[in-house]
């Protein structure tokens, strides 16, 4: 099995298009909490990294296996995307306008939201498996890891971008990452449905 050089870069970058949905929501989770430690940051961007490797391995797979129930299944992706945001997005702006703040000054991106955001985030890489049905798996898997890679990257990129801003807007971080999170719901499903 070869892993060329157009192998590497196609997995390069497709990893840089699926992961900007998940960037946003680093950035809007870094302006959620500004002060969040590095353990945090790695926790955050590796929940995300892991969603953005497994989903296009399970959709080639799906192709693989039971492509013609797949179909059905993705015209749901736009609508999934937008209500999963959408909720978390309405919790942040909700709770940033009703004053509710942790201790340290700010609410924190519990585990149970990040796990959402991670689905919600990477769904549409579910059809990254037609993009790769012809590789075998090994080959899909190596570029589901390397799509992992890249997002980790990035999505650390977000949230140092987001505390940063966090810091300087003080009070309005919180319902400026919720907004984020709605727009980017929003988003997914405009370009999902046209």
């Amino acid at each position: 099995m070869k892993f060329d050089f157009v192998f590497l870069f196609n997995s390069i970058f497709l990893g840089f298009g699926l992961a900007m949905d998940a960037f946003s929501v680093s950035v809007a989770n870094g302006l959620n909490e500004p002060c969040m430690k590095k353990g945090k940051m790695c926790e955050i961007a590796g929940i995300f990294a892991v969603f953005q490797a497994l989903m296009p391995v399970t959709g080639w797979f799906f192709v693989h296996t039971i492509a013609r129930y797949f179909k059905l299944f993705e015209r749901c992706i736009p609508w999934i995307a937008l209500l999963l945001l959408g909720f978390i997005g309405g919790s942040m702006l909700w709770e940033g306008l009703m004053k509710k703040e942790k201790e340290n000054g700010y609410a924190g991106v519990g585990f149970l939201s990040l796990l959402i955001q991670g689905v919600a985030t990477s769904i549409d890489a579910l059809s990254v498996g037609f993009t790769i049905a012809d590789y075998n798996f090994i080959r899909a898997l190596t570029a589901s890891v390397i799509i992992a890679a890249v997002t980790f990257v990035v999505c650390i990129c977000g949230l140092m971008l987001g505390k940063t801003f966090g810091t300087r807007l003080s009070d309005k971080a919180q319902i400026l990452g919720g907004v984020i999170l709605i727009i980017i719901g929003i988003e997914v499903f405009v370009s999902g449905v046209c």
